[in-house]
Order: structure tokens, then sequence, then C-alpha cells
């Protein structure tokens, strides 16, 4: 399954060929910025954080952030699941990788997306998310990510992927693609 390259309309209906050649554009420099992101499922509900200060406060979204020097992905994943909601993996799958283009940011960000279904711990507040418990019917994608609704109902399906979303001016999503693939 593959969905192509996508411009998606802008609040009068239309699609700006600015907005997509811009969200588009290379990047000015040739690294990614690796992170990573993790999604707790557990008894058929969700595990999602309401994001307290910096990038993407007031979304909620699963847990994770930037691979440090010296560190593996798995292992940052590990930790900043720790880090963010108090709870320490037992086992990481690898289902996803997702490459955002943000014209207002220099580089790209390669996202390696993570499901545990089994961890050690009690979920609890941190200074950067507030972790609640969300049934797969109450996901409340109206406040996450405008790309979270493309790739999640993949995710938890089960399913592996791989996506590219440009956005503009950080938060509006402008295009994409998206592919099921078989192993990561």
């Amino acid at each position: 399954m593959s969905t192509s390259l996508q411009a998606l309309p802008n609040q009068d209906g239309g699609v700006s060929d600015l907005a997509v050649r811009r969200a588009q554009a290379p990047a000015p420099c040739k690294q990614v910025k690796l992170l990573t992101l993790v999604i707790v499922e557990s008894d058929g509900r969700v595990l999602l954080g309401m994001k307290k200060r910096g990038f993407g406060e007031g979304y909620y979204n699963g847990f994770g952030g930037k691979v440090e020097d010296g560190e593996t992905i798995e292992e940052a994943a590990i930790r900043e699941l720790e880090e963010e909601a108090g709870i320490t993996a037992q086992q990481l799958i690898k289902r996803g990788v997702l490459t955002f283009h943000f014209d207002d940011k220099p580089c790209p960000w390669e996202v390696h997306v993570f499901h545990v279904a089994h961890f050690t711990g009690e979920p609890h507040e941190t200074d950067e998310m507030s972790p609640i418990w969300f049934s797969y019917m109450d996901i409340p994608f109206e406040k996450m990510w405008k790309d979270d609704q493309i790739w999640y109902p993949h995710f938890l399906e089960g399913m592996f992927f791989q996506g590219e979303f440009y956005f503009q001016d950080t938060h509006e999503l402008v295009s994409h693609s998206l592919k099921i693939v078989q192993c990561l």
C-alpha cells in the first residue's frame, strides 16, 4: 500500500503552488536530525502525553526526542520514555520511520517510531509531559500533529511503514507520502 505525494488544501480549499514548493524545498543541510517516538499500548488503550513545553507544546503525542551523541536510536527511545513518562520499556518494536520537512527548520527530521506493549513502572507527569490513557476510539487526533491521522491507524493495526511529511509554518501539513512495508 502506498500513498503518493499529496498537496493538502489550505483554509480556502485551494493549495498554493508556493506553499507546496516552499515546504518541499531541499533542506540546506546534508544531515538529518535523528529522533525517536515511542507509543505505548496496553489493554486496548494508548498512552499519550500532553506536551507541556518546547516543540509541540499543547499537542498530545507519544514519548520521544533527540538521539544524543554516543547513543543508539533504541537507547534514546528507552531514555526518552523514562524521562517523559516515568516508565521503562521491556521491549521495543520499530514500526515506522517518518521523515519530516519543515520550511522553518534547517534540516529534515528522521523519526523512528516504536511500539511498546510491556513496561515497568507507573506512568506519571513529568516536567515535559502529562501522560493520559486513551481508548482507540477516543484518540484525540484533533489535538495531535496533522500527520498522526495518516500513519497512526496503520501503527494501531500492527503495520510497518515509512513516510515523508512536509509542513509549512511548522503546523500546516501541505503534502505527504506514506508506504506500508514488510519490515524495517
